[in-house]
C-alpha cells in the first residue's frame, strides 16, 4: 500500500511542478529550461512525499497538499543547484544528469536557483486555503531555508571542508599542537546536518501535519521523528559515498574524501556509523508509536532512508 501511495504521491508532485514551471519556450526561455532541468524527471521526492504523508496522516486532502509539497521540493532543487556551484561543492552530476552549471552555465544556475526559490513561496502564497495557513506554511519553509536552516548549514559545511576552510584559503586562527579540531567533532556535524538536511525534512513533515490541522503535542511527535529521520537521512548519505558508485547514485561518489569533508564515517567509523543509523531507526519507531497505525506511511519513509541504496 505504501509503495503505490508513494508513487501516486511523486506523480502527484512532477504534475503540480510541470503546472508551476514557466514554460521553457517563452522569454528567459534559457532560465525558463534551467529550471525546469533542475525540478523535473529525477530525485527520490522524498521531502513532498513526507508532506503527503504526515498531511494524509491526519485527514488532509490530497489536494491541499500538492502546492506545499511542491514548494518544498522547489526549494530543496534550489538548494541542490547552489550547492553543486564551483564556489560551493564543484560538481558535475546531479540526478544522473550534468548538473545545472554545467548544462547551461554558472550565471544561469545562480539565477535559476534563485527563481526556484521564489516560486516556491509564490505557490504557497497564491493556494486556495486559509489564510493562517498559507502564513503558517511559508513562516515554516522560510525557517528552514534561511540561517537558521540549509544556510546555516552550508556555512557550516564550508566551515568544516578541509578543516575549517584551510584548504579554501579562509582567514583563521591556527591550531596548537595537538588541539583537536573543533570542526570535526560529532556534536558539531549533527548540528550542522540538522540544519542542512534536517530542517527542510522537518518543514516537511511538519506543512503536511498544519494541513491537518495538528495540534501542538502531535506537532512535537513528528517534530521527533522528522529530526531524527534527517539525521538518518544524512548518515545513510555519508555510508553510500563510500559504498557506492556514481552510476547508483546519480551524483559523484566519493567526493566526501576527496573534499576531505567531516562525515559520520570519519569520525565513528564505517560501523560505528551503521550502529548510529539503527539508533536513529530506533528513535523514529519510538517517536511515530503514540501515533500508529495512522502513520505508517511515514514509518515507511523512515525505513526506506535508513535502507536506500542511492
Amino acid at each position: 500500500m505504501a509503495t503505490e501511495d508513494f508513487a501516486r504521491w511523486a506523480a502527484r508532485t512532477e504534475a503540480t511542478l510541470e503546472r508551476l514551471l514557466p514554460d521553457p519556450s517563452g522569454e528567459p526561455s534559457r532560465l525558463h529550461a534551467a529550471m525546469r532541468h533542475a525540478s523535473l524527471g529525477g530525485g527520490k521526492r522524498m521531502r513532498p512525499l513526507l508532506v503527503y504523508a504526515a498531511g494524509t496522516a491526519l485527514g488532509a486532502d490530497e489536494a491541499l497538499l500538492d502546492a506545499p509539497a511542491a514548494a518544498v521540493e522547489l526549494v530543496h532543487a534550489y538548494s541542490l543547484v547552489h550547492d553543486d556551484l564551483p564556489a560551493m561543492d564543484d560538481d558535475d552530476l546531479r540526478r544522473g544528469r550534468p548538473t545545472v552549471h554545467v548544462a547551461f552555465d554558472e550565471a544561469t544556475a545562480i539565477l535559476t536557483g534563485d527563481a526556484l526559490q521564489t516560486l516556491a513561496f509564490s505557490a504557497l502564497a497564491a493556494v486556495d486555503a486559509p489564510a493562517q495557513l498559507r502564513i503558517d506554511w511559508v513562516r515554516t519553509l522560510a525557517d528552514a531555508s534561511g540561517v537558521a536552516g540549509m544556510c546555516g548549514g552550508q556555512a557550516l559545511d564550508i566551515d568544516a571542508t578541509g578543516g575549517g576552510g584551510r584548504k579554501r584559503g579562509q582567514v583563521h586562527f591556527p591550531l596548537a599542537e595537538n588541539e583537536p579540531d573543533p570542526f570535526f567533532s560529532l556534536s558539531r556535524l549533527q548540528r550542522m546536518h540538522a540544519l542542512k538536511t534536517g530542517a527542510l525534512i522537518r518543514a516537511a513533515v511538519r506543512m503536511g501535519a498544519l494541513a491537518g490541522g495538528a495540534d501542538a503535542a502531535t506537532l512535537a511527535q513528528l517534530d521527533m521523528f522528522a529530526a531524527a529521520l534527517g539525521l538518518a537521512f544524512q548518515v545513510r548519505d555519508d555510508l553510500l559515498d563510500i559504498e557506492a558508485s556514481s552510476e547508483q547514485l546519480g551524483k559523484t561518489a566519493g567526493k566526501d574524501a576527496a573534499q576531505d569533508k567531516s562525515t559520520y564515517p570519519t569520525l565513528l567509523g564505517m560501523d560505528g556509523a551503521r550502529a548510529k543509523l539503527g539508533e536513529l531507526a530506533v528513535a523514529m519507531d519510538q517517536a511515530l508509536a503514540p501515533l500508529a497505525p495512522r502513520a505508517a506511511t511515514l514509518a515507511a519513509l523512515g525505513e526506506l532512508a535508513v535502507r536506500r541504496s542511492h
